[in-house]
């Protein structure tokens, strides 16, 4: 069955979801940064739709195709910084909030690397995407033609 599109039934929403992107296009966040959020977050709440788009986006900036192979095993290798590492604990803790959340540990890892307005920047990442997985997969979103 198909299923009610909301950026066409209900388009404003939509503006507002975009909203968030302009803002987070402004951030002090890397394109890698970001794309490694949305791809890992879209993994774990396997959103395909996000997954296919942001593999995607992340190609065309340049990431080696290899360390988006391993982005669901990147605890098994060395092929991310400290500060991505930190990034990519926060992505799956604040993903999975029902675990433990933001765990202390992983917090003052992140504000090693982070300041405080980067911290912000990356929760707010994080939100949005996780927001965008839940939109796509409650509608089915069709996955979009080369």
């Amino acid at each position: 069955m198909e299923r009610i599109q909301i950026d066409v039934a209900e388009p404003t929403a939509y503006q507002a979801m975009f909203a968030l992107e302009g803002y987070l296009a402004k951030s002090n966040l890397s394109a890698t940064q970001k794309n490694l959020i949305k791809i890992r977050s879209s993994q774990i709440n396997g959103c395909a739709f996000c997954i296919d788009m942001h593999i995607n986006e992340a190609l065309k900036a340049g990431e080696n195709p290899r360390r988006i192979y391993v982005l669901d095993g990147w605890r098994k290798t060395d092929w991310f910084s400290d500060d991505e590492i930190a990034l990519l604990k926060m992505t799956e803790e604040l993903t999975i909030l029902s675990k433990d959340g933001l765990t202390e540990a992983t917090y003052k890892d992140v504000l090693q690397h982070f300041d405080e307005q980067t911290f912000s920047q990356i929760v707010m990442a994080i939100v949005t995407i996780n927001a965008w997985n839940r939109i796509a997969i409650s509608t089915n979103k069709p996955l979009l033609q080369d």
